[in-house]
């Protein structure tokens, strides 16, 4: 069954530009389009979860995807929205990242190849690494003038870039060479895959035009190409950076509460936005939750709903639980057991910026005078008085549970063999690290 998918992707917010003909295309039967992914990392990013969300809709309304993994334009680098050079990496790296990102995919595509819209993976390396530059230029290059390549906006705006900076080498023949490569890929699937479509951002419309040429020019064939607006924030801010950097979908590069605690903290105005684009739930549940949200804003309804279904998606929701848990401990009645259950790494993120103090372990063999804790040897409290009067007020919990004056800290008290987490009040935390 073809459902439409420009329609689908219309009320999302999802669509940019549509080449004419694209949407009678589509409705006809079953269709192939392919999305490209820069493998320059071992993981995706949540900037790269626009693109997977359209391949994602592409196959749930019918039809077919191709995920392209840019092994040969990896190693060159796309000129796009870039001010230098990338760095380039050899195959075996390139492999590595290849299966990973592959992994990745298959939380939001069905790579079963039983069924007839199976998703499926390819590296344009493979049929890159064996083509002589001197077989491209002759069979692929004659087909493109320099003129055409110069009025694309990547290239144009490269080198505006280049010349307002001043001194700066300018973009390479290599950068250059980018965007018939890339049309070369698109060529390459139109006759072998009988793809007739490539989809990715805005900043992508020069580059997929120039494949919708190759095709036309070498094939004598019809392509089409659609775009999605690149994401922003309501406040400037980037879409997908945090304080550490990207948003990776590797749990190992961002936990899933931290991955979890991104989405939570959006603004109502991106919420609404993003709910749409980043979840599969339908336009009337989407509408009726926005509503809700409305009229309980401090509820943080949309919020809440738009970081479960997004990090069920990417992690598990067993991994979502845990995050919700973990997001709980800081401001509900949590136990020192739920604090035990963290990993390290969690137990960490939860609390990033905490003052932390470095004591010697073996300081807890003989129980750990918790007044020098709180006071002498990390400076939490002002002094050994304040230390006395606050645990007789009993304003003071080691692992979120309340202790009376006169406790010491042992090793029972570890989490994770190396944490001891000190609590004034129910905001002011410190971090004992025991090395």
């Amino acid at each position: 069954m073809i459902s439409n998918f420009i329609q689908e992707l219309s009320w999302r917010g999802m669509i940019h530009d549509v080449m004419p003909g694209a949407d009678e295309y589509l409705v006809e039967g079953m269709r192939t389009a392919y999305v490209g992914f820069d493998p320059t990392a071992d993981s995706l990013h949540i900037g790269n979860l626009v693109p997977i969300m359209l391949l994602a809709h592409f196959q749930r309304c019918g039809h077919k995807p191709i995920a392209l993994i840019g092994g040969a334009t990896g190693m060159i680098g796309d000129p796009s929205g870039k001010s230098v050079e990338r760095n380039l990496l050899d195959e075996a790296t390139l492999r590595h990242n290849e299966a990973a990102i592959q992994k990745q995919l298959s939380h939001f595509l069905s790579f079963d190849s039983k069924t007839e819209n199976a998703a499926i993976l390819v590296n344009n390396y493979d049929w890159m690494k064996d083509f002589s530059f001197l077989d491209f230029i002759r069979d692929v290059g004659k087909h493109i003038s320099v003129n055409y390549m110069m009025a694309k906006d990547s290239v144009k705006n490269r080198i505006s870039a280049d010349a307002s900076a001043g001194g700066s080498e300018g973009m390479s023949f290599t950068e250059f060479s980018y965007q018939l490569v890339q049309g070369y890929d698109f060529f390459h699937l139109y006759k072998h895959k009988n793809c007739r479509l490539q989809m990715g951002g805005s900043d992508q419309w020069g580059n997929i035009t120039t494949g919708t040429e190759l095709v036309r020019r070498m094939a004598q064939g019809k392509a089409y190409a659609i775009t999605c607006p690149l994401i922003t924030k309501a406040d400037g801010s980037k879409f997908g950076k945090s304080e550490g950097g990207n948003v990776w979908l590797d749990p190992k590069r961002t936990s899933p509460y931290k991955f979890y605690q991104y989405w939570l903290n959006s603004s109502d105005e991106d919420s609404e936005k993003y709910i749409k684009i980043f979840t599969f739930l339908n336009q009337e549940e989407i509408n009726q939750l926005i509503a809700e949200h409305k009229e309980a804003p401090h509820l943080r309804l949309l919020q809440k709903r738009l970081a479960s279904e997004i990090t069920k998606m990417v992690h598990s929701e067993t991994e979502l639980n845990k995050a919700i848990q973990t997001s709980q401990i800081l401001f509900a009645k949590s136990s020192r057991e739920a604090l035990k259950q963290l990993d390290q790494q969690t137990f960490l993120d939860l609390f990033s910026g905490v003052a932390q103090a470095k004591i010697n372990i073996n300081r807890l063999d003989n129980g750990y005078d918790i007044i020098a804790a709180l006071a002498a040897d990390t400076g939490f409290l002002k002094s050994n008085s304040e230390a006395i009067r606050a645990l007789k007020q009993n304003a003071i919990a080691v692992n979120k549970e309340k202790i009376p004056l006169g406790y010491t800290l042992t090793k029972e008290d570890l989490i994770n063999n190396k944490f001891i987490l000190l609590q004034r009040g129910k905001k002011n935390y410190f971090l004992l690290c025991f090395i």
